[in-house]
């Protein structure tokens, strides 16, 4: 099954690079925008987020300063899901025109907005802004080099400190923004491009004299006197009084190109590790590779070429254990047709998988379309029920199933129904914190057509076409009665050996696995697909293995009850990536909300359950590909 999902990656990639060549062509979501001196450019707001939470909420949820109209931009479906909530906002610039403290309103802050103010800081929350479809970010120069600078996404809400003599702490907001618009110029014509947008954030306690109206000049940051804000010397308390929002913007040439301007968002600060993440599992890779190699050359160099050659007896017994087994080793399991699902469901996240990796190879999914790789994703796995299907009927076909319209049914909703369920808590959960995270009902009920209108009936298309086709026979044929199974040695103890085989896969990803969460969990752009592509082929070829090698093992002992074990073998892969998730958790993460932790393992509940299904099927694979090429290759009596 796997074979049709790499003819369909191929020929994706293949038509890709065939119409666009690596060298010329850069997709990163929009068209380029030319801008003229003095044209306006408009601010965008988008969700309030915080590492410590993990529920985004919508800037205007804070008692910040509102343009006369509020509009919501088209959000695709991607975007939704990650809680995005893209607004405008009376931030508005001229292109090329720097300005010094401009002021956006003065609020006047009630007991209610203030404890939001103050819960936002202390949850440390931050706001992210969009000038030309680029997040603003915050320049942080790294202590260990002092020409590196480290990208941080958005602004924090404000901070808390102390004054000077004093033991208590107090709260306060960053209400003045010095804004910068890097821009690249065309030597041709006078229009440019915006290659750049950062912000240095400063808490100011305004003043002025006499009193407000809209000619009313501050004197804490005044363009005439070209007194501009450059620290937080006297910074705004968070109290019940009011507040003045300013901003400088001020415009810099830059040399970065607008096919390159999202490099310095990322660029990857140390590269190493990753190459020691491949090293690494290469080295797993090379080992089991070894060890199969050394299984071939017994069973199928000595064993088969030799069958018929007069051997010492200690040696016959030694290698004939597995043929001992060929009237059994093909006899259906148990709850066969709960195998046939979840291996199709392996089958359609590998597809879906594969042909992600390769979209996201050829640039197709960068960061700057935003919600572009989720939305893949989500319609990729809709439109590969139709392999799930296939596949599903053709195994339960092989196993003397009759009803494929029931197996077909299950295949449709089993995995997708689970997580339904779970992702339908957790959104009530959200929902209950008034976050922007919370699915609307809308959305909701898009991915339930999705999954009912397009999804399913994919599925029963498959599994029709599945249970069609012609199964080819066992290479050996099944006795009437099943042959008993001997004492096995503790090593081949079901839990033990399930254990032992998902540990190496696991090995091969962990490292990488750290960085893609880092990316989720602390809203980190991850964009090195070359590494991560890399790494996948790694799993594919490390769950083959040890599958392949402890199923020979298991073989060779004389249990023939191979089907579930070799699923359960790499699959449990996933428990491991479970547990490292709960250690990421309490190391790396500072979440202290009950709601918060519940939303993270949740989710982590259901990427390792997936990540179940997806190496489970490939060791399944691996193993049945096996035991039909030495059962085939062997002269049964």
């Amino acid at each position: 099954m796997a074979v049709h999902c790499f003819h369909v990656a191929w020929i994706f990639s293949l038509f890709a690079l065939f119409f666009f060549p690596s060298h010329c062509f850069y997709l990163p979501g929009v068209a380029p925008e030319d801008f003229q001196m003095g044209d306006p450019l408009n601010v965008k707001v988008n969700k309030l987020t915080s590492t410590k939470t993990q529920l985004p909420y919508s800037y205007y949820s804070l008692p910040y300063c509102q343009p006369d109209h509020i509009v919501d931009s088209a959000e695709n479906l991607g975007e939704i899901l990650r809680g995005d909530r893209i607004e405008n906002s009376p931030y508005t610039f001229k292109m090329r025109e720097s300005r010094m403290c401009n002021v956006v309103c003065r609020n006047a802050l009630d007991k209610k907005a203030v404890k939001a103010f103050k819960e936002m800081i202390d949850d440390e929350y931050r706001v992210n802004m969009i000038l030309d479809n680029l997040p603003l970010v915050v320049p942080i120069r790294r202590p260990d080099i002092e020409t590196a600078v480290v990208y941080q996404h958005g602004f924090h809400v404000g901070l808390k400190g102390k004054y000077a003599g004093s033991k208590e702490e107090k709260h306060f907001i960053n209400n003045h923004l010095a804004f910068t618009v890097k821009f690249h110029k065309d030597p041709l014509v006078d229009s440019a491009r915006i290659v750049g947008f950062e912000v240095k954030p400063f808490s100011v306690k305004h003043e002025y004299e006499g009193e407000w109206n809209a000619k009313t000049r501050l004197t804490t940051c005044d363009p005439h006197a070209k007194h501009a804000v450059t620290s937080s010397e006297s910074p705004q308390e968070v109290e019940e009084k009011e507040i003045i929002f300013t901003y400088d913007v001020e415009f810099q040439e830059s040399d970065v190109k607008w096919a390159s301007r999202w490099d310095t968002y990322l660029l990857v600060a140390d590269d190493q590790i990753h190459w020691f993440s491949i090293v690494n599992s290469l080295m797993i890779v090379l080992f089991l590779s070894a060890m199969v190699a050394m299984i071939m050359l017994r069973t199928l160099y000595r064993d088969i070429s030799k069958y018929n050659q007069l051997e010492t007896q200690e040696e016959a017994q030694e290698e004939t254990g597995w043929k001992l087994v060929h009237g059994d080793v093909f006899r259906p399991p148990t709850n066969f047709d709960l195998l046939c699902v979840y291996v199709a469901t392996g089958v359609q996240f590998f597809c879906m998988i594969l042909v992600t990796m390769i979209f996201a190879l050829l640039g197709f999914l960068s960061p700057s379309n935003r919600g572009g790789l989720m939305t893949a994703m989500l319609l990729l796995w809709v439109f590969m029920g139709l392999f799930a299907g296939y596949s599903s009927a053709r195994l339960y076909k092989m196993f003397k199933g009759t009803n494929w319209r029931r197996i077909a049914l299950k295949t449709a909703l089993k995995f997708p129904g689970t997580v339904f369920v779970i992702f339908f808590i957790l959104n009530a959960l959200i929902w209950g914190q008034k976050s922007s995270g919370a699915v609307p009902f809308g959305t909701m009920f898009a991915l339930v057509v999705l999954w009912f209108g397009i999804s399913v009936p994919l599925v029963f298309v498959g599994s029709y076409v599945g249970f069609k086709k012609h199964v080819n026979e066992d290479p050996a044929k099944t006795n009437k009665i099943p042959r008993q199974i001997p004492e096995q040695p503790w090593y081949l103890h079901l839990a033990f050996s399930i254990l032992i085989g998902g540990i190496l896969p696991f090995g091969a990803v962990f490292i990488e696995l750290f960085f893609i969460l880092t990316s989720i969990w602390l809203h980190q752009f991850y964009y090195i697909f070359g590494f991560l592509f890399i790494v996948f082929l790694i799993l594919i070829v490390t769950c083959a293995e040890i599958t392949v090698v402890l199923c020979y093992f298991q073989l060779c002992s004389e249990d023939y009850q191979w089907w579930w074990r070799s699923y359960l073998t790499s699959g449990s892969s996933a428990l491991y990536l479970f547990l490292y998730a709960a250690f990421y958790f309490f190391t790396k993460l500072e979440i202290t909300k009950p709601v918060s932790g519940i939303l993270y393992f949740g989710y982590m509940l259901i990427v390792s359950y997936a990540f179940f299904v997806l190496t489970g099927t490939i060791g399944f694979y691996a193993c049945f590909w096996f035991t039909r090429l030495i059962y085939s290759s062997v002269k049964i009596d």
